[in-house]
């Protein structure tokens, strides 16, 4: 099942797309109250609604997607060098990262608004000179998570979608932590949709795609994460509670431009487009203002 957040004919709502991705179904007509996707993902807590014969829809041409979750309700909890790729290039990147270590690396990415499908991303070019794309999978809570171990994991996932999570490294590096400069305005495009967790299960085997300007970037599979979400989901949950609605980033693969070598490294300028991709849940296309 795919959740979506819509607006049609000015009003943002959500629902679930038919099963042929050709139109929407509003959460009215799933007997649900819900008029935010965190509304609906506690409503729902943990189940999954059901389509009854003769629910209306609205073709899809007729809505704006939005991002699943426009606004969580609090920072994005990433992962960073959660690929071995990546900690691969990072380490040989002319940036200081600590990649010797055996433990997960967590951060938070404040998010203002989540920018939705087709959305522009504002570069930030007066005080970012290196602005870098990260295709990542994107986990949603769908209850409150509090000492869960890795075995029971998957019965707190809502679901998954995509994420670019956009960075300025001139600015992550400088102030040695990653918050600043991957938490400015715009930096956190999402979409284009939430494929719900009994589709895809706990442990996700996806091929992962990134695409500037139709160039092939990145490309991986979510398998090749170092820490699985089961294990993120217990460590996580065992020292802090895990909202319903809470948003984690897994980590990206290796291809990103900070990895190239600097004498051939081609950061995103205005005008780009950002293709990120996963099987299973879809496409998320952005542009950089």
């Amino acid at each position: 099942m795919k959740f979506v957040t819509y607006t049609y004919e000015g009003a943002s709502a959500v629902g679930v797309l038919s099963a042929d991705d050709s139109a929407v179904i509003p959460a009215s007509e799933l007997g649900l109250k819900a008029e935010s996707m965190n509304e609906l993902i506690c409503e729902l807590d943990g189940s999954l609604p059901a389509i009854p014969d003769g629910a209306k829809s609205i073709p899809l041409t007729a809505v704006k997607l939005d991002a699943p979750i426009p606004e969580p309700k609090q920072d994005v909890v990433c992962l960073g060098l959660n690929y071995r790729d990546h900690v691969d290039e990072a380490t040989r990147a002319d940036a200081v990262f600590d990649v010797q270590r055996g433990d997960a690396v967590y951060f938070a990415k404040r998010l203002q608004r989540a920018v939705a499908p087709d959305g522009i991303i504002d570069g930030h070019f007066d005080i970012c000179d290196s602005l870098d794309y990260e295709v990542e999978l994107g986990v949603i809570i769908g209850r409150d998570a509090k000492n869960v171990k890795a075995v029971d994991a998957g019965d707190y996932i809502f679901g998954y979608t995509i994420i670019n999570d956009v960075s300025a490294r001139n600015l992550q590096t400088r102030h040695k932590q990653w918050y600043f400069g991957k938490s400015l305005d715009d930096f956190t495009p999402m979409g284009p949709c939430i494929v719900s967790a009994e589709t895809i299960g706990a442990m996700p085997e996806l091929g992962i795609r990134c695409y500037v300007n139709g160039e092939l970037r990145q490309s991986s599979n979510t398998h090749n994460m170092i820490f699985d979400i089961p294990y993120v989901i217990e460590e996580l949950s065992a020292g802090m509670t895990l909202k319903a609605g809470t948003v984690i980033a897994t980590g990206t693969p290796s291809g990103v431009a900070l990895g190239m070598p600097p004498e051939t490294r081609r950061y995103l300028k205005s005008g780009d487009v950002i293709r990120c991709e996963i099987d299973g849940i879809g496409v998320l296309e952005n542009t950089v203002g």
